[in-house]
């Protein structure tokens, strides 16, 4: 039968002709799109052109074998989601336990079962799937999540906070250092970071888990008091307005009442001739652009 788009796709990683010949007819069959690669190296280059929904990987392999391919993929962030089934001998249980070790998901035994086979996939082809649909509804609020572990490497992040952390990571993939010397210190205010013309904020929610939001290029409070000829203190209130801080947060960063920054925020409106908040962002950089 044709593969079912909405099955999935499936990377079958092994050496052996006849397994791979097996396993893909089975999965074929059944409606799963299939991709072969012979060994860690070819399953590598195939995962970064393509990403699967799940790979099928030998543990015991020529060359690169699969505890070191395993091992690689979960160290990018770009891969290191994608659920790993291992594939080992019988009573190989040193294999199953690396396996584990190294983050794979599971295992299926060799010679393989078709209905074992099917049932492991079709489980770790939904938990991703709902994982994604997850991160992607995450992210449509507006707020980018990430977790990262004791070494500030990042093991769980929603696409739009992978998008905002990929160009940032060090050499060692991890967090940069200005945002783990922040979170070392424990501070409970949020941090900001410049990347391409972008303020990206970050809040600590918990241990170990990153509330990203990003905000285009805004100028600081100075250039909008010049602009719009507002006082340090009303220009200071508009400027964390437009970052969509309530009177509450203004008044904390600010170290001011939220009354206060009520009052400043009404002169505000009357200088740009606005009675919303919204218009009043607007307006500021509108006068600004042009």
């Amino acid at each position: 039968m044709p593969p079912d788009p909405e099955a999935g796709t499936v990377l079958l990683v092994d050496d052996a002709p006849d397994n791979l010949r097996v396993i893909y007819t089975i999965l074929h069959e059944n409606g799963y799109t299939v991709r072969v690669a012979p060994d860690g190296f070819a399953a590598l280059r195939s995962v970064r052109r393509q990403r699967p929904d799940v790979i099928l990987l030998d543990a015991l392999m020529p060359g690169m074998d699969g505890f070191e391919t395993c091992r690689q993929l979960k160290e990018d962030i770009d891969t290191r989601d994608i659920p790993v089934i291992f594939l080992t001998g019988l009573n190989d249980s040193e294999s199953i336990v690396h396996g584990f070790q190294l983050g794979g998901v599971d295992y299926v035994t060799k010679p393989v079962l078709a209905e074992e086979l099917l049932a492991r996939v079709a489980a770790h082809m939904q938990t991703a799937r709902l994982l994604a649909d997850t991160r992607g509804a995450i992210d449509s609020t507006g707020h980018a999540m990430a977790a990262f572990d004791e070494h500030y490497a990042i093991h769980w992040a929603t696409p739009q906070a992978h998008r905002l952390l990929q160009p940032l990571m060090d050499a060692n993939d991890r967090l940069p250092l200005p945002l783990r010397q922040w979170l070392q210190s424990a501070s409970d205010r949020p941090y900001a970071l410049w990347h391409d013309g972008e303020r990206l904020q970050f809040s600590q929610i918990e241990p170990g888990l990153l509330q990203i939001q990003r905000h285009t290029a805004l100028p600081e409070p100075e250039a909008l008091a010049r602009a719009l000829q507002l006082t340090e203190r009303e220009a200071q209130v508009l400027y964390w307005v437009i970052l969509g801080k309530t009177n509450r947060e203004a008044g904390e960063i600010l170290a001011i009442s939220p009354r206060t920054v009520n009052k400043h925020l009404e002169h505000v409106f009357e200088k740009l001739g606005v009675e919303t908040r919204t218009a009043a962002a607007s307006k500021a950089l509108g006068a600004l652009r042009g």
